[in-house]
């Protein structure tokens, strides 16, 4: 039987320059290329934040090419 410990930590929603998404502990500095997305919590909020927001996975690069050429 493993010892769990509840996760109490807060952690930030962060997007980079692709418009993807992930999590990070709040108290730590941002990683370089990262923003925080508005959303603060406990893990399972912020994860349910990012399955509600982030609904196309395609990197914005990818996905504004595809929009220049008519594929989407």
């Amino acid at each position: 039987m493993s010892d769990e410990r509840e996760d109490t930590t807060i952690y930030e929603v962060v997007m980079n320059d692709e418009e993807q998404y992930s999590i990070w502990p709040a108290d730590r500095e941002l990683p370089l290329g990262w923003r925080k997305a508005g959303k603060q919590g406990l893990k399972p909020e912020c994860l349910a934040y990012i399955e509600e927001v982030w609904t196309d996975m395609r990197p914005k690069s990818l996905r504004d090419k595809m929009q220049q050429q008519g594929l989407g």
